[in-house]
């Protein structure tokens, strides 16, 4: 085990955000790398904005993720006496003061105070720049400053890995490590930034930021870790699709850039995509399930685990998240397709009738696999001096509501015989109301 201590020290006052779960990655990544410890703490001194349901939701999305911590969960809440003690040390020895039932601290006059941030270079503050501010609020409660520095020093710890917006905060830090005694700084790793389409740090309106949201919307635990990894930094060869031992591997704080990170939803979809297909079929149609069996769009005994087990192939080849499953198959287990009345109206056009026709005459007499039934399909089209797929069309609204989906014919092999030709012919009925109008 190597003397490199590494801690992710979230404040429990809302959700994970990707930005938090980004610099556990990176601090566990590094620990990792190194053979080190990697800290839990949980920063909770903010008592009145402090929830005890998002002490535990940063728990288990953090489990969720991969990220198993070596020490902790430590609580500030836990700690107080360390806070009072160090409080009380800084005001006998005049680097602080009392002041209304809070602790201000005194930067010195003069000086500055220079620190190593392995992504930024040597930084250098000015100490006279530095106004007094606060170590205890008049709660009795420490402020990040005191809490931090005590805890990091009590900690042991050696490496502070955290987001740019921490970056003003250091000096002062320093300062009040030096005041307690210790002139050893351990070294900093501000991560870049990550910002939205519009290049403005990530928030709300970029769409989901908390990490709950992205695994309640199917996203694999691997592919967002695998995602959020290139987020300031990447393999030396270029990969998007890095295995974890491989990303640990070669993870080094000195190849993070610092220029800010562009969270791509796009990127990210492909990536859980590329995921998903890597599944083995098995595992794909065990992961689908939660969203299968979870309020289905429908009636519940209508589920067939042995119908979705034949199509599951089928659907692992074109979704990019769990959660698109339940709309992939929902026309197997639905009485009736919910129709897309723009898919409807798209489809439906002359001589879309008369392949609805001719197709229900091909396959009440052919036989119900998927080739045949790409076979007389075809030669339907051909029949009308359309291409395969210009034919497909009415054919896959009027079955399954909509005009994209898995393969077709394996879908109507699936679906069975009666049923479809009941879809087909409700179909054909609905156009000759409409012609009739």
């Amino acid at each position: 085990m190597s003397d490199v201590r590494v801690r992710f020290a979230p404040s429990p006052t809302g959700f994970l955000h990707v930005g938090g779960a980004r610099t556990a990655l990176f601090n566990w990544l590094f620990a990792r790398h190194a053979g080190g410890t990697f800290i839990l703490r949980i920063e909770d001194t903010d008592i009145e904005r402090t929830r005890e349901e998002w002490v535990t939701g940063i728990q288990s999305t953090l489990r969720w993720l991969g990220l198993d911590w070596d020490e902790g969960p430590f609580r500030q809440s836990e700690r107080a006496h360390l806070y009072a003690e160090a409080a009380d040390k800084l005001v006998a020895s005049g680097h602080a003061y009392r002041e209304g039932g809070a602790v201000r601290f005194r930067p010195p006059a003069e000086g500055a105070t220079t620190f190593t941030d392995v992504i930024r270079g040597d930084i250098t503050v000015d100490n006279s720049t530095l106004e007094e501010f606060v170590i205890v609020r008049s709660t009795g409660h420490p402020t990040f400053y005191l809490a931090n520095a005590v805890d990091d020093v009590d900690m042991g710890i050696t490496h502070v890995i955290r987001g740019e917006d921490l970056l003003p905060s250091t000096a002062r830090v320093l300062l009040v490590r030096e005041a307690l005694g210790t002139t050893e700084q351990p070294v900093f790793a501000h991560l870049p930034l990550l910002v939205g389409q519009d290049r403005q740090k990530l928030s709300k309106r970029h769409g989901d930021v908390a990490l709950e949201d992205y695994r309640d919307k199917g996203y694999l635990a691997e592919a967002l870790r695998n995602y959020l990894a290139l987020l300031g930094w990447a393999p030396r060869d270029g990969r998007e699709i890095v295995p974890i031992d491989d990303v640990v591997a070669e993870f080094r704080l000195e190849d993070v850039t610092k220029a800010a990170a562009f969270f791509d939803h796009q990127k990210l979809d492909h990536i859980n995509g590329e995921y998903i297909r890597a599944l083995p079929v098995a595992t794909f149609v065990r992961e689908s399930l939660p969203w299968l069996e979870t309020d289905p769009p429908w009636p519940p005994e209508n589920f067939d685990a042995d119908v979705f087990d034949r199509m599951a192939p089928l659907v692992q080849e074109r979704v990019k998240t769990l959660a698109e499953v339940p709309a992939m198959v929902d026309f197997l287990f639905l009485d009736e397709p919910v129709i897309d009345e723009k898919a409807w109206n798209k489809a439906m056009k002359p001589p879309a009738a008369d392949v609805l026709d001719d197709a229900v005459a091909a396959y009440e007499t052919t036989e119900w696999t998927s080739e045949a039934l790409h076979g007389v399909t075809l030669a339907v089209a051909v029949g009308h001096g359309l291409k395969l797929a210009k034919a497909q069309a009415p054919i896959r609204v009027a079955v399954t509501g909509r005009t994209v989906g898995p393969p077709l014919f394996e879908s109507l092999a699936v679906l069975g015989r009666q049923r479809v030709l009941d879809r087909l012919q409700a179909a054909r009925a609905r156009l000759a109301e409409q012609a009739a109008e």
